[in-house]
This record gives structure tokens, sequence and C-alpha cells, in this order.
């Protein structure tokens, strides 16, 4: 989907009411039927990352935006899983470390306990972007208060409740 054109056609078929943007339903459902199954929630992620008119709904401009970020994590995907169709928790450190997210072993294995949707410790491409939009979201979120970009941040209770506001995962 890397082809502007294609995806303006990919864009335009699932924009059925052509007003120029698509919904939350609407993009869950043309996953769905890429044979990649997302909750709502992580949907409605994926579009607050790339809203960038704060709408609530993706134009063409914001898709291409989330497309080029799903790719990324499809490429890693790819390279990690060996022929396999998922990866196992070495294998998504490996891929998480290609995209840019090096996080610590206890911030690691929570976040992988949280996003092994059957508890086998497989991951399939859907639990894997899944993963990779929340911490996208939440290194977005923490940019946000670390005006500095010392990686560290200090939150007074109303950042904190404005924070946990914004985590609707």
């Amino acid at each position: 989907m890397e082809n502007e054109a294609i995806l303006r056609e990919w864009f335009d078929r699932v924009d059925s009411s052509r007003i120029g943007s698509i919904t939350v339903t609407q993009l869950k459902t043309a996953f769905s039927a890429g044979n990649l199954e997302f909750s709502l929630s992580v949907v409605q992620q994926m579009i607050r990352m790339y809203d960038f008119d704060k709408n609530g709904t993706m134009s063409f401009r914001e898709f291409v935006a989330l497309n080029k970020f799903l790719i990324k994590i499809q490429h890693a995907f790819s390279d990690a899983e060996r022929g396999r169709g998922y990866l196992v928790t070495d294998d998504v450190f490996e891929a998480l470390v290609k995209i840019g997210f090096s996080l610590d072993s206890p911030a690691f294995y929570t976040v992988c306990e949280s996003f092994d949707q059957k508890k086998n410790g497989r991951f399939r491409l859907d639990d894997f972007i899944s993963l990779c939009i929340f911490l996208q979201s939440a290194r977005n979120l923490f940019n946000s208060f670390d005006t500095a970009k010392q990686g560290r941040v200090t939150l007074d209770l109303n950042q904190f409740v404005y924070c946990t506001a914004n985590c609707r995962i």
C-alpha cells in the first residue's frame, strides 16, 4: 500500500459517503476485510494519533501518515517473524528496537503480557500493531510533558488526570 494512488483508491472505497474522511467504524471494517482484527479502542487510538485537525475522523492525508507508521511496523514484524507468522517475546523486543522503542525489562514484559491476547507467548501481526499503537500513543503523550526532552517528567495531580483521561486504550 505504499503507492499513494493505491492508497487513494482504497481510501475512497472505505469513504462510501464521499465526504473526504473515514470514521472509526469504517476504518475498523476496512482492517477486518484485510484480516486484521483490532478492538474499536485500538482503531480509535490510531485515529487519535493521526487526527491532525482533531475532528475525530481520518482524512486522506491523515490516513497516509497512519499507513507509513503501519508499514514500518509491518516491516519490523516481517523481519523478526522468521516465517512462522507470529513473534515470540524475544522477537517482539528485537522488532520494537528496530522501530525505535527501547524499553527496560519490567516495562517490556508488562506490555507484552498486556498485549498477548491469547496468553500463549505468540504475537500475531494485529497483536503487534496494537502493542505499537499503544507505545506510540504513550510516547506522544509523554513527549507532550517532557518539554525539556530529558526523558523524565514530573506531573502534578491535574496533569496526571489529564494523562489518564487521554490514555484510553
